[in-house]
């Protein structure tokens, strides 16, 4: 039989959400982006932390024992500070007693800091040759080193030796270091030292073209005459002994402010400084000693390009450091511009510019980013390790109460009562389910307990009503509604049941002759509200499906097990649930507040006294989404309408008895299971994926393997428990590596949804009406 809601002479005004349906489809795509756009960030920020660490771009590989025979040997026997003129190398040599202090591998928040409190006790400015990335890391630290009056030169941005590298790998490494003091200390430098550099005998035919081409480019490279080695730790004495020079000699000093623990250099460079004073040595920079030597040399004017070139290196006060071309213009692109110490006639600081325009802004913009990735990534490794330990922790959760629940509801002397034989209603919403509604009601008629059958035709225009009522079936009756979605269908439903039980499901859905029987059974208990049966994906020989079938067995069956024995079941499947007539209109019915009605009704049903539980062996048999369009459309709402159900639901986290029972246990877990967790689950395959390339490929896969492994058992065991085919387990490595990437962007999708605001409406999925009798499911 067939009837019609009756008309009241005035079309129905259109729902909140109908109302809200083309603001939110036009919002759509721009989430979507923007969900995408979060992850290239977080992939973004990891990347530049790695390089910063030289895990990403890294290069260990150090030159030795090559030929010098291209090298002229007036630089491998000059000086240690080498600058170019007019193509023409320039060896310069620290006057007599006197030194430069060098530290390099810097600057480190440990080390430097406790260097610099000991120059400035000791009244001695030193050269503090930087490696970029850790200015970027530290750029306070070299701040406070300008300020003091110490010179900075450049020392690579990752600590790579040159000689490997390409001429763009090079210019990078200058500039990008350049930028790193420009936006820490708002100077660029003239001076630089290549790293695994020592004395210039060591340059050899490899390293001799890089050091030509920075010359020619206005850099000074600076070398050593005097190791202190305090990089192999020999103890205080030696380091001292090491670092003194030989017969009065001027020279430049190395030692080490970063790079490994330095407490020998630390103890050693007091001691050190004042034994030096004591035999009548000064202290100077490299710039200071430039100065000195040139204007030695001019003094004793040997001959007129001597004179020119001192001329030029003793007015540094106009132009920088005698090193630098004629025409003013210093690396990084500075234009003459000269550090503070140099504008005061200070020459201590010579090589330093003045960072203006693009180079300061640029160089700003890079210290933020790396604050950026330096406070995000330790965050997001921190949040890894609390996933890890979250989803580690649910799955012997699930694991331990899955079993308690299957041997509790399978003992046999379990009941939950008196049989339930008395008839019940069934109610099938449909919205253009011609496809599937024969099916649907076909599988129905099987049924051993008796039923009467409510199709509720939610304004279908592909001719759904007609195909139910050519049927025949006796116990059916079809009711037209004009479209006011599946909570509308419902409620309809509901209202027009004949019985105290009625049992609700898709048009998309078909039962086992056993399936309302068993679903029913539980309502002996006068306690038991509402009834979650066990829904299974029907259409699972494709790789989609199997996935999908995988998670229902998995995610969702295992779950509601937990939930049951715990007493907070968040959710009643839409394909297959069993409600009190009573308690449904006692709640308001179906709700249009949010788009997971099923979870907003089963809250309901928690905070109104009731109890909900799981009937593992009441299976329906529905049809997943065929397409990831369509499983996209899916889950996108599920996962926002869980969101909206909970929000709408919080007041239980302060109430007492069942709802608060639901509350400040079942809404925890699903936050923390169903929301956070998945959120921040891309970290783990996002961090694996950036271990397996930049740090130990074996490691880290045999890391995702072990936790494959332990998600293949669980699933395993779901499987024996629901009593599936092994077989589908095998697409589950695959589903690892795709569909579950796509299930992190649809609930990334859902939480910009919901914190801007959104709204969908209930969407209708394409179907194939594949899904026909539960037989021969494999």
């Amino acid at each position: 039989m067939a009837s019609t809601t009756p008309s009241r002479g005035r079309r129905r005004a259109p729902s909140r959400m109908t109302r809200a349906a083309g603001k939110a489809a036009a919002l759509q795509k721009p989430r979507v982006i923007l969900a995408l756009l979060l992850l290239l960030a977080l992939t973004s920020v990891m990347l530049l932390d790695g390089y910063l660490r030289s895990e990403v771009g890294g290069d260990e590989r150090v030159r030795s024992d090559a030929s010098s025979s291209k090298v002229p040997e007036s630089v491998i026997d000059g000086g240690p500070i080498l600058s170019f003129r007019n193509g023409e190398a320039q060896s310069r040599s620290v006057p007599e007693k006197t030194i430069a202090l060098t530290f390099d591998d810097g600057p480190n928040p440990t080390w430097t800091p406790q260097i610099l409190k000991i120059l400035q006790e000791n009244d001695v400015p030193g050269t503090f040759f930087l490696v970029g990335s850790m200015v970027s890391r530290y750029p306070s630290i070299v701040n406070d080193l300008v300020d003091q009056g110490n010179e900075v030169g450049i020392h690579t941005f990752t600590h790579v030796d040159l000689s490997y590298q390409s001429d763009s790998r090079i210019q990078r490494e200058m500039d990008q270091t350049q930028l790193a003091l420009a936006g820490a200390a708002g100077i660029t430098t003239t001076l630089f030292r290549a790293p695994y550099s020592s004395e210039t005998d060591a340059i050899d035919n490899y390293s001799w073209p890089v050091y030509k081409e920075l010359g020619a480019e206005g850099y000074t490279s600076v070398f050593v005459d005097t190791d202190s080695d305090d990089w192999k730790r020999p103890g205080v004495s030696k380091i001292i002994k090491w670092a003194t020079p030989s017969k009065n000699k001027g020279a430049s000093v190395l030692f080490h402010d970063a790079g490994g623990e330095r407490s020998q250099t630390v103890k050693a460079l007091g001691t050190y400084i004042k034994k030096m004073k004591a035999k009548g040595y000064t202290f100077t920079t490299i710039s200071g000693a430039i100065q000195q030597a040139d204007a030695a040399e001019q003094q004793s004017g040997t001959d007129d390009d001597a004179s020119d070139d001192a001329g030029a290196a003793a007015g540094a006060n106009q132009q920088g450091n005698g090193a630098q071309p004629g025409n003013g213009e210093a690396p990084g692109g500075q234009q003459g511009q000269q550090g503070e110490g140099a504008q005061g006639g200070n020459g201590l600081q010579a090589a330093h510019r003045t960072a203006t325009g693009t180079t300061l802004y640029e160089g700003r913009a890079l210290v933020a980013a790396v604050a950026v990735a330096e406070w995000t990534v330790p965050g997001l490794a921190t949040g890894l390790a609390v996933v890890g330990v979250a989803v580690m922790g649910r799955f012997g959760m699930m694991l331990i109460l899955a079993r308690r629940h299957y041997r509790k509801r399978n003992k046999r002397r379990f009941s939950w009562g008196e049989p339930v034989t008395r008839p019940v209603s069934v109610i099938v919403p449909a919205y253009n389910e011609k496809e599937c509604i024969a099916n649907t009601l076909k599988s129905l008629a099987q049924s051993t307990h008796p039923i009467e059958i409510i199709v509720v035709d939610d304004g279908s225009t592909d001719g759904t009503k007609e195909i139910a009522e050519a049927l025949g079936m006796p116990n059916v009756r079809v009711i037209r509604q004009e479209n006011a979605g599946k909570p509308a269908a419902l409620n309809n439903g509901v209202r027009n049941a004949s019985y105290d039980i009625v049992v609700m499901m898709d048009g998309d859905t078909v039962f086992e002759a056993d399936t309302v029987r068993q679903l029913v059974q539980p309502f002996a208990d006068p306690g038991v509200g509402a009834v979650a049966g066990n829904a299974k994906v029907g259409n699972r020989n494709t790789i989609i499906g199997a996935w999908q079938h995988i998670e229902y067995v998995m995610g969702f069956n295992l779950d509601r097990r937990m939930y049951d024995l715990l007493r907070c079941m968040p959710t009643i499947p839409g394909a297959i649930g069993a409600f009190r007539r009573e308690a449904v209109l006692g709640v308001g019915g179906m709700s249009e507040d949010t788009l997971a009605e099923d979870t907003d009704i089963t809250i309901a049903m928690h905070r109104a006294g009731w109890r909900v539980v799981y009937q593992e062996h009441a299976k329906a048999w529905t049809e997943a989404p065929a397409s990831l369009k369509q499983l996209w459309s899916q889950r996108y709402r599920w996962s926002y309408g869980t969101m909206q159900a909970l929000w709408k639901h919080r007041k239980s986290l302060i109430d007492k008895g069942p709802s608060g029972r639901f509350g400040r246990v079942g809404m925890p877990l699903v936050v923390i299971f169903q929301i956070v967790t998945p959120v921040f689950a891309p970290l783990i395959d996002v961090f694996t994926v950036y271990s397996m390339i930049f740090i130990d490929f074996k490691a880290s896969l045999l890391a995702w393997l072990a936790v494959l492994c332990v998600q293949l058992v669980c699933a395993a065991y779901a499987f024996r428990l629901d009593r599936e085919k092994y077989r589908y387990l095998l697409m589950m490595p695959l589903q690892q590596l795709a569909y579950r990437q796509m299930m992190y962007l649809v609930l990334i999708h859902s939480c910009i949804t919901a914190l801007t605001g959104g709204r969908l409406r209930w969407q209708k999925l394409k179907r194939t009406g594949e899904v026909g009798t539960p037989a021969g499911v494999g």
